[in-house]
This record gives structure tokens, C-alpha cells and sequence, in this order.
């Protein structure tokens, strides 16, 4: 009884300290990464956006028509888009410039983190952004649901992120993957029209139900959509973290 009296404070104090470490070695890397989301051109597509939105929500204003929910939801989608635009476009490019790829290579299973916590905070910083921006179109221009709003842009925002990283992790090229998600999104919404009450539009506006559809039918085309958006980000995802595993093709 008296040894495990002794050893139990040893045992407690050391687990302690590597309980301190690994906290101290997490709020470190995500230290980094913010420097790195936050870092070169970010500011710039953070400034388009907050002027595109602003720009649109005064015409809204000043027009003297009457707004919807719906027209606000679509309004929100370009901005949210470009907030997180740089951040994961140009993820892999950013440590291919600063000379870091061998080393976050290097580490086993240190860039699914590195990436995955990225990937994280430019979605977070996004609804944000989002819940922010639809708090001004609720004082200036329309009474909306604010959070609901906030989270059906969600699944469209977490699809295009996602794919994004994916296509990053294929051309190891910001620029290129730039111009490979324009066109995409491009496509998409060439689509959204024709597309525009059915569960594979990627833009599905979830406010903006046709007139002539039962609502209960709208619910399901919206759920079904959801869960195609989902299930599109999941497979995303997971092919780029496959791609991650392909370590000669980075350094």
C-alpha cells in the first residue's frame, strides 16, 4: 500500500505534464494554421466579399421592392464562397511556397491534421461570416430566420469546401484549382435554373419552394438534397485524404 502511495503523485504529475505538453503542442499548431488561412491574400477576398454583400444588400435597400427570405439566402451564398475561397484553394500551395511540404510530409499522420484543422477553421470562420452578414440583412432590409438561414447554407458551403480540398490535393496548384472550381461552380450554376426544384441542384435555394409543389414533397426534396450534399463532401473529403497518402507526388 505504501509503494502505490508513493507512486501515484509521481504518476499523476507526470500525466499532467503530458497532458500540459500535448495542450501547449495543439494550441500551437493551431497557432500556425491560423497564421497561414489568415496570411498573404486572405484579407483581399474577405474585403470582396464584405464589398459584393454590401454592395447587393444596398440595391436591395433602395429599390423599393419587397425582399424574401430567399432573396437573402442567395445573396449569401457568393460571399460565403469567397471567405473561404483562399484558405483551402490555396492550402497546399501556401506550404509548397514557405518550403514546408517535406516537413509536414515528413511527420506520420501529421498532414491529415495539419490540413483536416484547416479545412476546419475556414469553415468556421465562413458561418461566422455568414451568421454575421445575415445579422445586417435582418436590421436593414428583412426580418430572417437568422440561425436557420445561417445553417442551410451550411451544406452547400461544406460540398464546395470539400471539393475543394479534394481538387487542391489532385493539382498541388492553388491557381489551378481556382480555375478548375470556377468552372465547376460555373456548371453549377448554369444548372441551378433548370435544376431549380429538383434534390440535384447544388445551389438549392431550401426558401424558395415552386408554387405549384405540395410542401410536403418540397421537405423531402430539400432533406434528400441535404443528404446528397453530405454524402458529395464525405466522398470529397476522404479522396483527398487519400491523395495525402501519395507523398512522393508533393515532395
Amino acid at each position: 500500500m505504501e509503494d502505490i502511495n508513493q507512486i501515484t503523485p509521481d504518476t499523476q504529475k507526470t500525466d499532467s505534464i503530458g497532458l500540459f505538453q500535448r495542450l501547449q503542442l495543439i494550441v500551437t499548431t493551431i497557432r500556425y494554421n491560423l497564421k497561414i488561412v489568415f496570411g498573404n491574400k486572405f484579407v483581399y477576398f474577405l474585403i470582396a466579399s464584405l464589398v459584393y454583400y454590401l454592395v447587393i444588400l444596398g440595391i436591395m435597400l433602395f429599390s423599393g421592392g419587397t425582399q424574401q427570405t430567399e432573396d437573402i439566402y442567395g445573396l449569401l451564398i457568393f460571399p460565403g464562397i469567397l471567405i473561404m475561397f483562399y484558405p483551402i484553394v490555396y492550402n497546399i500551395q501556401s506550404d509548397k511556397d514557405a518550403r514546408m511540404l517535406e516537413i509536414i510530409f515528413g511527420i506520420p499522420n501529421y498532414r491529415y491534421k495539419v490540413y483536416l484543422v484547416r479545412l476546419l477553421i475556414a469553415l468556421l470562420l465562413m458561418a461566422m461570416m455568414i451568421v454575421l452578414l445575415a445579422g445586417i440583412a435582418w436590421l436593414t432590409v428583412v426580418k430572417i430566420p437568422i440561425l436557420k438561414v445561417s445553417w442551410q447554407l451550411m451544406y452547400p458551403m461544406i460540398f464546395v469546401g470539400s471539393l475543394a480540398f479534394m481538387l487542391t490535393t489532385l493539382t498541388k496548384n492553388g491557381n489551378a484549382t481556382a480555375v478548375i472550381l470556377v468552372i465547376i461552380g460555373l456548371f453549377f450554376l448554369f444548372l441551378s435554373d433548370p435544376l431549380r426544384g429538383s434534390k440535384w441542384n447544388v445551389f438549392l435555394n431550401p426558401f424558395n419552394m415552386p408554387g405549384d409543389m405540395n410542401q410536403t414533397i418540397w421537405m423531402t426534396i430539400v432533406r434528400q438534397n441535404r443528404m446528397f450534399l453530405m454524402i458529395g463532401a464525405a466522398v470529397s473529403l476522404l479522396w483527398g485524404l487519400g491523395n495525402l497518402q501519395k507523398r512522393e507526388k508533393f515532395v
